[in-house]
């Protein structure tokens, strides 16, 4: 093993590495790990390149408020279990170090912080260019960028009018932050779950939107549910489809503290956002007089009267027959991610559909011999992820080796 650049900054070299792995989440970690076990060397032949000043991924930004017990799984990294920390401590403290000791305890070659510009094909391989400027020249590459960088908002009617405070996830950082202000949570994922109850618990008042019946499931998240939500989520990129968000391939746990949320009134969504006004946000409902109570899908039937009275005692007024106009101080979208991909656009893997045709093992581009991406569809889960980084691994090693007996 040939020692690690000595800076930070140290410019890439002109040699040709076998793979380079971008990210360092949990799914890049997962295929430096297999790829050194496979007998590729690390700084000769593998490199990881990460965006982040230190070990965590996407999970060193995640607010304080988010504890380990309350994040929706943590997986083990192979043949390293996490063990039990504290579940009452910030999950973006205790997967940080879990990570650090991880690229530590099987000397990883993490090179950071490189953030990538662009993957370009290159005399047979590839070239990766940092932002700045730096190039690192390989012959396979396995992305594992995630999708923390790429938030997602959608377009309203009258959002570019509405005066008041807007941010994603990716910018909260804590429910103080919202002190004597009502906040549109936007989303019907478990982030934006989680947001309502993590405002409440600090005096916040929230009112909750989605676009249709939150997608609550008595179902637990248990390892067939993983495997059937995988095979769901594969069956669209294989055919080279957007994979769909999160929640819609999962569903909410009906369980823990969620439901007494939900009896209480608090956790209920008042339905789908229809548009912005200047100082508010028009709702399909309900209104003071309950008119328009959403369904609340799997939950309703933990939804009586009282919690109906509660839910439409918020003010508001009829807005054109077709809404109810709730004043609101901020917009907190919780309306997830999409896949951090820009870095790849020259090699014009997009179908028409707006996804990328994957073969069937999940993480092979068909279109790109030599490219491998985990954190996409199926792998976008820490579970999913840690499976794929196997998998990237084996078949960059696999495709490595069958460019070696070509070439010989």
């Amino acid at each position: 093993m040939t020692d690690p650049p000595s800076l930070p900054d140290a410019p890439a070299d002109d040699r040709l590495l076998d793979v380079v792995v971008i990210g360092a989440g949990q799914a890049g970690l997962s295929a430096a790990h297999h790829l050194l076990r496979s007998g590729l060397r690390a700084w000769d032949d593998v490199v990881v390149l990460d965006a982040n000043d230190g070990p965590g991924g996407a999970w060193r930004h995640r607010w304080d408020s988010l504890t380990l017990g309350a994040a929706h799984g943590v997986h083990d990294l192979p043949g390293l279990p996490l063990g039990t920390p504290d579940p009452a401590e910030p999950a973006s403290g205790v997967v940080a170090r879990y990570y650090g000791a991880y690229e530590d305890a099987f000397a990883l070659p993490v090179i950071r912080p490189v953030a990538v510009a662009s993957v370009a094909s290159a005399d047979g391989g590839f070239a990766v260019t940092a932002r700045d400027g730096r190039v690192w020249r390989t012959r396979a590459v396995v992305n594992a960028t995630g999708t923390w960088d790429s938030p997602y908002v959608p377009h309203y009617p009258g959002i570019e009018n509405f005066g008041g405070r807007q941010l994603h996830t990716h910018d909260y950082t804590a429910a103080t932050d919202f002190a004597g202000r009502r906040v549109l949570v936007v989303g019907g994922g478990t982030s934006a779950a989680q947001f309502v109850l993590d405002l409440d618990r600090t005096g916040v008042e929230t009112v909750w939107t989605t676009r249709g019946a939150p997608r609550w499931t008595d179902r637990s998240f248990d390892a067939e549910w993983g495997r059937a939500v995988e095979a769901s989520v594969s069956a669209r990129t294989v055919r080279g489809l957007s994979p769909h968000s999160v929640v819609a391939a999962t569903g909410l746990p009906l369980t823990g503290m969620y439901p007494p949320a939900i009896a209480s009134g608090l956790l209920v969504s008042r339905g789908p956002l229809l548009r912005f006004t200047p100082t508010g946000a028009v709702l399909a409902g309900p209104g003071p007089d309950g008119h328009g109570f959403p369904s609340q899908g799997a939950a309703d039937r933990l939804i009586d009267d009282d919690v109906r009275a509660r839910v439409r005692a918020l003010p508001g007024h009829a807005v054109d027959d077709d809404g109810w106009e709730v004043p609101v101080d901020t917009v907190l979208w919780a309306t997830g991610f999409r896949a951090s991909l820009g870095h790849l656009s020259s090699l014009h893997l997009r179908e028409p559909g707006g996804g990328i045709v994957m073969a069937a093992d999940g993480v092979t581009m068909t279109r790109q011999p030599g490219l491998f991406l985990v954190g996409y569809g199926a792998s976008a889960s820490t579970l999913g992820a840690t499976r794929a980084g196997r998998k990237a691994a084996r078949a960059a090693a696999r495709y490595v080796a069958e460019e070696d007996a070509v070439s010989a």
